[in-house]
């Protein structure tokens, strides 16, 4: 479980960094749906988030539109893996993220010290001014704003790769 003290070392790193978010909390969710259930109207772009990892243990996180279609079966050339990937045990998400499955945020990179994770984000999200993600624990969303989600992940050592994750196919069935 993610403890209370984690969210503070988040919300304070944003804080030292002249970030301002909104943090809206709500019961737990765990997948796409439920969110879109409960949230009602949050502005922006919400997300969703891979825990992925090749044969030669790379690994990767990446951070699509919620309603985004990724093929698993190809996205390893895109993203620079050496293989076909697959998602990452619930033990490597704690271990180098600090989050637990249904919880995975791009905001989980604070705790990667090692810079083991590679970022890599789907360029349809910089479409919004402002993207909304878990504070590492699912019983919260956070808005930030595009900008400075990029200045976070550069304060954590942590510079994206920032491509079409989405196909163009997959792109137009999920509008």
């Amino acid at each position: 479980m993610v403890s209370h003290d984690n969210r503070l070392v988040l919300f304070n790193l944003l804080d030292q960094l002249g970030i301002k978010t909104t943090t809206i909390e709500h019961p737990p969710l765990f997948t796409v749906a439920d969110s879109q259930n409960l949230r009602g109207e949050i502005s922006g772009g919400h997300t969703k988030n891979l825990f992925l990892k090749d044969k030669k243990d790379n690994i990767f996180l990446v951070t699509v539109d919620e309603n985004a279609v990724v093929d698993l079966k190809s996205i390893h050339h895109k993203i620079g893996a050496s293989s076909r990937v697959s998602f990452g045990k619930p033990e490597l998400l704690q271990e180098l993220l600090g989050v637990l499955p249904g919880s995975v945020t791009v905001f989980g990179v604070i705790n990667d010290r090692d810079h083991r994770v590679k970022v890599v984000i789907d360029e349809t999200l910089f479409e919004h001014d402002k993207i909304n993600a878990h504070p590492l624990t699912n019983t919260a969303t956070t808005s930030i704003m595009t900008e400075d989600l990029l200045k976070f992940l550069d304060a954590t050592g942590h510079k994206p790769l920032i491509i079409p994750v989405v196909q163009e196919e997959a792109a137009l069935d999920c509008h």
